[in-house]
């Protein structure tokens, strides 16, 4: 592993632990979760627009919002400590579909963009030794 890559893990080690000690521990983990996503699309190609943008009522949010190839991509990413029950991504219920739906048309509607260039990719995380990192593509439509 080049040093800059551990420079990196240790910094955001040291950002979780300081979250940890300010907010709920699930809020910390869910962060935590972001930043490794962020950095692992990155790696992949992806643009990131915007991360944790919200609708103007607070009703949902989508946690990155990036470009790859010629998609605009609405990522939702889910960590958990283990995956005793299950992967990370089944917590993606219709429910967060649908809120994730409503972000990204009040989205490509403000940034006059086509509703075909749009697709939806699940970031799944379990955090053990090594940390488990799943990108899931295309995980519905619009």
């Amino acid at each position: 592993m080049p040093n800059s890559t551990k420079l990196l893990e240790f910094f955001d080690l040291l950002r979780h632990r300081a979250r940890r000690r300010r907010w709920k521990p699930q809020l910390a983990l869910g962060r935590r979760g972001e930043d490794l996503a962020h950095r692992y699309l990155r790696k992949l190609g992806y643009t990131i627009v915007a991360r944790n943008y919200a609708l103007a009522s607070g009703e949902a949010e989508a946690d990155l919002i990036a470009w790859h190839n010629d998609n605009l991509i609405f990522v939702e990413v889910k960590s958990r400590t283990t995956d005793e029950f299950g992967p990370p991504d089944r917590a993606v219920s219709s429910e967060k579909q649908n809120h994730l739906r409503r972000v990204a048309r009040e989205y490509i509607r403000k940034a006059d963009i086509a509703p075909e260039l749009v697709r939806f990719d699940v970031v799944s995380i379990v955090f053990g030794k090594p940390t488990d990192i799943q990108l899931l593509p295309d995980a519905f439509r619009i």
